[in-house]
This record gives structure tokens, sequence and C-alpha cells, in this order.
């Protein structure tokens, strides 16, 4: 009997530590995850181009290491391998592949990360098998996307009349609206209505707060308001990454899972991208400070012009209408909620645009919806414009985990 209780407590170890290695192996996604926020932020590549290279690298990664288990229904490749083949080196070369591919003057560091992250990996007939997988998943995204629209050139043509100045910086991203979407049918399938009439009362109201409450020398917006307006001057995936990284962790996600997580997430935002410029350059509505600077021509008393109204930080390089941002962390959060649940626990953000300052919540929609008001706060957007924004970024999350990466009982159901 003694024999047999030492026996079963030796398994019951082997089998604890064979979990904990497994659990910690899934770092490997969120080690490329990190990897590649840090190069767009010291190479400063915008938002757009940024979340579809996010979108690639982790479907790449999904798609690599659900093809030794099939776990779920692939997004679009059809890999397979056996069960002897290492997921850690599969994720591993997806990831380096992928970000190869988009910045080959990265090789040097890209290299090293990806030494390191096969070191620990024994070098067996596994781990060569993986090599090969991750390449081919690499392979077969890059392909996927070759002809995706992202390269277009853009040819936005100012608003002007013969001879009269106009500011002269091209906005920003005029043609990431026609971007082949990863689950949309199109970037207009979420297109909401227009923005109000400038002689409405949801004009009137919001015009009117956010003059007040964004204006530069707002003698109304609180301390932490202002604290959080700067804070949320971080956009694209890095302003949402981290909380993803801490859902996994909070959930102890093995690899598969936390391939999954990522990979929907980034989608859902990268088709929230998608959606709100194509509704973005549809309606080229003006921002507040051009409203506010040239109230007087629109007919309206009950909007005060001020010739010299500044918003509390810089206006975005875009139309305003719908807000970009509150779409893409109300995608986000709809994915996570669905996966993860509204609460998993005590959840963290730090910005690099309010040093010192760390956002805490428990719930994903208090972060949504702090993301949607920080806008209104940094006087960028307005109070109907960050409603609309969070409600298609709600139908993008719900149709991505509705739609992709199910499980394969899902293959049955032709929803």
């Amino acid at each position: 009997m003694k024999t047999h209780f030492k026996l079963n407590a030796s398994l019951l170890n082997v089998v604890a530590l064979a979990t904990s290695i497994v659990a910690a192996r899934a770092d490997v996604i969120m080690d490329w995850n990190a990897k590649a926020d840090a190069i767009a932020a010291e190479n400063k590549i915008l938002p757009v181009p940024h979340a579809r290279t996010m979108a690639m690298l982790h479907v790449a990664m999904f798609e690599a290491v659900n093809a030794i288990e099939r776990r779920y229904t692939p997004y679009k490749l059809d890999l397979s391998a056996d069960r002897s083949t290492s997921r850690e080196a599969a994720a591993a070369t997806a990831a380096y592949t992928i970000l190869l591919a988009i910045y080959p003057d990265q090789r040097p560091a890209l290299d090293a990360t990806l030494e390191a992250s096969l070191s620990g990996i024994p070098a067996t007939e596994g781990k060569v098998k993986g090599i090969e997988l991750g390449k081919a998943a690499a392979a077969g995204l890059i392909a996927a996307r070759a002809n995706d629209g992202s390269d277009t050139r853009e040819t936005y043509r100012p608003h002007t009349t013969p001879g009269a100045y106009v500011p002269t910086v091209v906005p920003i991203s005029p043609t990431a609206g026609a971007t082949t979407s990863w689950v949309m049918k199109s970037g207009s399938q979420f297109r909401p209505g227009p923005p109000p009439p400038l002689n409405s009362e949801t004009w009137t109201r919001d015009l009117n707060e956010i003059r007040t409450l964004g204006a530069r020398d707002s003698t109304i917006r609180t301390a932490e308001q202002t604290s959080i307006g700067r804070f949320w001057f971080l956009v694209g995936p890095p302003s949402f990454n981290p909380i993803v990284r801490q859902a996994a962790s909070a959930k102890r996600m093995d690899l598969v899972d936390c391939a999954r997580l990522f990979a929907l997430a980034e989608i859902a935002a990268n088709d929230a991208i998608v959606a709100v410029f194509e509704a973005k350059y549809t309606y080229n509505f003006w921002r507040p400070i051009t409203a506010i600077r040239n109230a007087d021509i629109t007919q309206n008393p009950a909007t005060p012009h001020d010739p010299s109204w500044l918003p509390l930080g810089d206006t975005p390089l875009h139309p305003e209408y719908p807000c970009a941002h509150c779409i893409i962390s109300a995608a986000v959060s709809t994915v996570l909620q669905q996966i993860v649940g509204d609460e998993f626990g005590e959840f963290s953000m730090t910005s690099p645009t309010a040093p010192g300052v760390t956002r805490k919540w428990t719930r994903l929609r208090d972060y949504s919806d702090e993301v949607s008001d920080a806008r209104i706060y940094a006087g960028f957007h307005y109070r109907f414009s960050t409603e609309v924004g969070k409600e298609m970024g709600r139908k993008i999350g719900d149709l991505t985990v509705t739609t992709q990466l199910r499980g394969l009982e899902a293959r049955a159901d032709p929803k």
C-alpha cells in the first residue's frame, strides 16, 4: 500500500510539473505579442498598419498550434501535424516569419528573439517539425493577405476652393476602409447612419459639452479626467494588448487557447479599424476644433463660436465620425467578455502618454467606457460619436467570436 502511494505521488508530481511547463509555454504567444508592439513603438508605426501586422502574427500562430490538436476550426489554412510536433517551436517560428516579412530590417533583433524562444525546447524531431509548421503557417497567412489592399496609394483630395489655402498635411489612412476585412463581409457592413444635423438637439448638446469639457483650458474638467484624457492618447494595439495578456494569464490559458484568444482579439480590432475608417471617410465629418472655430457658419445660435478654441491634445489627423478608439476598445472588450467573462480579477494599464499613471478596472465594460469618455475629455470626439463607435465595436466583436475559430462541434452548426 505504501509503495502504491509513493508511486502515485511520483506520478502526480510529474503530471504537475508537466502541467506547469505547458502553462508556462503559453508565454511564447505573449512574448511575441510584446515584441511586435515594441518594434512598432520603436519605429513609430501607425496604428492601421500595426493592427494588420498583429492580426497576421496571431492568426499565423493560432493556425500553427491548432494544426497539431485541431481543437478549433482554423481561420483559413488547411494545416495538420502529428501530436509530437512542438507547439512552442511552431508558434515562435510563425511569429518570427511574419515579422521578418514585414520588418526585414529587424532581422538581427528578430533572430535573437527566435533563438531565445527556441533555446528551451529539446532538440528533437518534434522541434524540427514545429519549425517547419510555423514557416508553413506564416507563408499561408502572407499569401492570404498579399492582395488585401493595404498598400493602396492614398489619393485624398482636400476640400477647398480655387486659390484658397488649406492645411497641407494629408490625413491618416484614407484607404484603410477599403482593406480586405478578416470577418466582416466588407468595411461598410456596420456603417452607421450619418452624424446628427447641425441644428439638432443632439448636436447642440454634444458640441457644447466638448467645448467646455474638452478645451485645453477647461475649468470644469477634473484633474482625474485630464489624466484619463492624456492617458488614452495611446492608441492602436498597444492600448489593448496588455489587457489581453492579463486576461490570458488570469485564466491560466494553455498555448492553444492563448493563441486563439489573441487571434480573435486582433482580427476583431483590425476589422474595427477597417469599419471605422470606411465610415470616417464616407462622412468626412468635422472635428470639434473645426466645428467650434466655425460655429458661426452653422446658423445654430445655441452653439457659441470660439475662434481660438483648442482641445486638450493634438487632434488625430482623420475625420471625426465615428470614434476609432471607441470601436476598437469595444470590439476587443466584447471578445474578451465572451471568452473570459466581464470580470476576471483586477487588471491595469500604464501609458507612455501619462507617465506615472496606472489605470485599474475590475470589469471590461468599465475599461471600454473609460476609453470613450477619454476622447471627450481630450477634445477629440463628440459623445454621439463615442456611443456609435462602441455599438459598432460590440457588433464586430460579437461577429468575430460567433463565427471564427470555434470549437470543432461548430462544424455542424451553419451559423
